[in-house]
């Protein structure tokens, strides 16, 4: 049972957080590790010459975690949090296997495609918000996104160091071991799921149709199709003007992730402990926008490119720590299956559509129109931020949210 004190997590609440972070971490983690060493992997198998088709690759299990987001979400507002999050990552550890064992790019496709139809990200948010307090779930929501942030990064230095070890085949293998060890600690380390709240569900429209859940999914949509279209060309500008095999890009990596955690602590304690959550918000985008700008200006310069990927990461680290943790407190207590699954469904496009659309303009064009690309989609999501209406000060550790819609009610 939860501790009554309101200005500390409960042992549970700790629990519950840590847990789902971890299931969260684990999967995530096999579908990024392939980001770094795929483009160059593709190059030596039928098909991989067609670079749209490498892109799709990349990007094809957004597509079906687009399908399956909302339906999963819903069902578990229905069946239980648990039973979907299970089933979820059974599909997974499937789709890992079908890649694993592909030959071309076709069934590299296939593979992906199955494995984004284990589409548990809702779910997962959904148990973390049943089992943590009002106060405490900005915590563990930014838990939870942080480790999307940290298992990229992590990605990002240890797929060339696998890659060259066990190779693809492997790698697949190993996010499929991956996704089965979730399921153990889903069935022996997450608190039991309390009951779903009582009561009407609201309907699917009015989730759908929320101002401000509309422009925090604009945010995590934009910010995962720049993250997947710069990883189609990042890989092939570090071989050819820093003249480093893939094998030697995590001394790259390394540091520049290890940098991009210790600067983002500072804007997350502004946001949270001084309430500047608007102001760091605002911040990290438009970092981001200045970084890519630099990027395409530079596209052909490695050392810009590599000084580039630290001040990418740092927004993206808090982006993706900020974005989850707003969601949760704004989406309706009864729907938040199916709000979350909204949610979810447009980063999974994101990640689709930037995979695809990044390997579309290399293809066509060259890297610097992707990182084009990727400014005038950063440029549109700072206009939405610096239009959004002013977040209220965060709510004492006693106090309870005033409306549905927490620190981000909105007006017509």
């Amino acid at each position: 049972m939860l501790s009554p004190t309101p200005d500390a997590m409960s042992r549970d609440e700790v629990r519950a957080g840590a847990s789902l972070a971890s299931i969260f971490a684990l999967r995530m983690l096999g579908l990024f590790l392939i980001l770094p060493v795929f483009a160059i992997h593709a190059q030596g198998i039928p098909g991989g010459d067609n670079l749209t088709l490498v892109g799709i690759a990349l990007g094809a299990y957004g597509l079906t975690q687009a399908m399956f987001q909302i339906p999963f979400g819903m069902a578990a507002d229905h069946f239980g949090r648990k039973k979907v999050i299970i089933i979820g990552l059974l599909l997974f550890a499937f789709g890992s296997a079908v890649a694993a064992l592909s030959t071309d790019i076709w069934w590299a496709i296939i593979g992906r495609v199955l494995q984004g139809a284990g589409a548990i990200s809702a779910a997962v948010t959904a148990l973390a918000a049943d089992l943590t307090r009002e106060q405490h779930r900005t915590k563990v929501m930014a838990m939870i996104g942080s480790s999307i942030g940290l298992m990229f990064a992590l990605s990002l230095v240890a797929a060339p160091a696998l890659y060259a070890a066990i190779g693809m085949a492997g790698i697949f293998w190993l996010t499929a071991i991956l996704a089965l060890a979730a399921i153990g600690l889903v069935t022996h380390v997450v608190p039991p799921a309390p009951p779903l709240p009582p009561g009407p569900k609201p309907a699917f429209r009015e989730v759908l149709l929320d101002r401000s859940l509309l422009r925090l999914n604009l945010g995590i949509f934009t910010l995962h199709a720049v993250q997947m279209a710069m990883f189609v060309v990042v890989p092939s500008l570090l071989v050819r003007y820093g003249d480093m095999p893939v094998a030697s890009h995590w001394k790259i990596y390394l540091p520049t992730v290890l940098a991009s955690f210790v600067l983002m602590v500072p804007a997350i304690i502004i946001a949270e402990k001084r309430n500047k959550v608007q102001l760091v918000f605002v911040g990290a985008v438009s970092l981001l926008l200045v970084t890519l700008v630099t990027m395409w200006l530079g596209s052909t310069n490695f050392t810009i490119i590599a000084g580039g990927l630290l001040s990418f990461f740092v927004a993206f680290n808090i982006l993706e720590a900020m974005l989850p943790s707003l969601i949760s407190r704004i989406a309706p207590a009864r729907a938040k299956g199916a709000a979350l699954g909204v949610y979810n469904t447009t980063q999974a496009l994101g990640l689709f559509v930037g995979g695809a659309l990044g390997g579309w303009l290399v293809e066509h064009y060259d890297p610097a129109t992707v990182f084009l690309c990727d400014v005038v989609l950063v440029t549109i999501w700072l206009a939405a931020a610096l239009t959004m209406p002013p977040i209220p000060a965060r709510k004492s550790a006693t106090s309870q949210p005033s409306s549905r819609h927490g620190i981000l009610e909105t007006k017509p």
